[in-house]
């Protein structure tokens, strides 16, 4: 009976797009499309998705070679299993009417609603608002999907399915209406996000700490890595991807996307020399898998400062966001919390760095968005409300994520059998094998 529920469910959902099928015209008197910006969210859109089969790429050639397909189909499965939320409820609770500065409301999209005609997103005027929660949709895919690297190899796999939809809803939608809503509280407070860095890797950051610490550590820790090759394609796809990420987030063709472009490449590269040198320090040879690390580092910490910062202070906090997540994960090796992929000092760590610099060096030149210069500059109210932030969005995406473990741990238990963990998630979760 169990097996039949998920199908049921899936039914059901159908049902809805012939009980509401979102026909109705909407419009605008004053939307003028640009074809311009519209083409270049069309081609976002279009990168930013191609990050997440980056990531599977990326986590995939980290893990043992039984437990790759695995670890690639969480990721790929967050394409599925997000998109039939957003379409559904999740862009209206992230970008619908605002209830109390923390979430939309359900109705305002439901179903599409409203999006089909001459009608835009407030703040982006010159795309059409479907095109807009295309684009936002691909950032709700990948944000679930960064989790899985910190419980690769234990995890089962259809607890972790209903464990990405409770993220999504109770702890990414809301984040991404409290940050990129106008009335969102974290909006209203002074926060600025440029593409995700609070939203996307913090929360995500977060919640694999709380999965690393819940599921405990693998039977097993010592395994070397199956495809270093896939590692580096996928940075290579991330890398590609991520200018859809920070360059699409300007909303448009336009100077400010060249400029959130230069910054991201400028970050990356610099992170991926400053995580080689490092490693040589150590003693260690420069390595493939550490140039891919730090690459990925640099594109995390550049995000939420793409739009805001110079290219120069891109260049910094590619450097200071490798020199921490570097020695975090050096310190977590040292600990008992088994983060497989040391997903929490990479993406969770070069977040909250990428955060704290943005209240450091953003500058109204840069962007006229940035009211209050950084601290670099002498004013000191944007940085103190990044670091106001930055504590409560760690307690509450790391909390949260923690009590929606145990929610779905009583439902459907998250750890796989002893038997199976050994046999490897490839077999014992889809009866596929390299």
């Amino acid at each position: 009976m169990k097996k039949i529920i998920p199908l049921f469910v899936l039914v059901l959902l159908g049902v809805l797009g012939l009980v509401f099928p979102s026909i109705d015209l909407s419009a605008l008197d004053k939307a003028e499309f640009d074809t311009g910006d519209t083409a270049w969210l069309l081609t976002s859109s279009a990168l930013v998705l191609i990050m997440t089969p980056g990531l599977a790429f990326f986590y995939g050639g980290m893990v043992s070679k039984k437990n790759v397909i695995s670890t690639m189909m969480q990721s790929f499965i967050c394409m599925c299993l997000m998109t039939i939320l957003w379409v559904i409820v999740g862009f209206s609770l992230a970008f619908g009417d605002d209830i109390g500065g923390i979430i939309g409301d359900p109705r305002t999209f439901f179903m599409m609603k409203g999006t089909l005609g001459n009608v835009a997103w407030g703040a982006l005027p010159t795309i059409p608002l479907v095109l807009f929660a295309m684009f936002q949709l691909k950032f709700a895919i990948i944000t679930p999907a960064l989790i899985t690297g910190a419980f690769a190899e234990r995890i089962r796999f259809n607890s972790y399915m209903l464990f990405i939809i409770l993220f999504g809803v109770f702890i990414y939608m809301p984040l991404a209406h409290a940050t990129w809503h106008p009335e969102g509280i974290l909006a209203k407070f002074g926060v600025l996000d440029f593409a995700g860095g609070t939203v996307v890797h913090m929360s995500a950051g977060w919640a694999a700490l709380a999965a690393a610490i819940y599921l405990k550590g693998r039977k097993s820790q010592t395994h070397n890595p199956a495809r270093i090759s896939y590692v580096i394609l996928g940075t290579a796809l991330l890398w590609f991807g991520w200018f859809g990420f920070n360059a699409g987030s300007a909303g448009g063709a336009n100077s400010l996307a060249a400029y959130a472009f230069a910054t991201t490449t400028t970050a990356s590269a610099m992170a991926a020399m400053a995580w080689i040198f490092v490693d040589i320090i150590r003693g260690k040879k420069p390595s493939a898998m550490g140039a891919c690390i730090g690459a990925v580092v640099g594109l995390v910490a550049i995000t939420p400062a793409a739009g805001f910062v110079s290219i120069p202070h891109a260049m910094v906090i590619g450097l200071v966001a490798a020199l921490i997540s570097n020695l975090v994960v050096y310190l977590r090796s040292k600990t008992s919390i088994d983060d497989t992929l040391d997903v929490f000092p990479c993406h969770g760590v070069g977040g909250m760095v990428g955060m704290v610099l943005t209240g450091v060096f953003a500058h109204h030149n840069v962007n006229p968005l940035v009211v209050d210069n950084g601290l670099f500059f002498g004013e000191t109210k944007l940085f103190f409300v990044h670091t106001v932030a930055l504590f409560a969005v760690s307690f509450f995406a790391f909390v949260g994520s923690l009590v929606l473990l145990k929610v779905t741990d009583l439902i459907s238990p998250l750890r796989v059998e002893e038997t199976d963990e050994e046999l490897g998630l490839d077999v014992s979760q889809h009866a596929e094998a390299l």
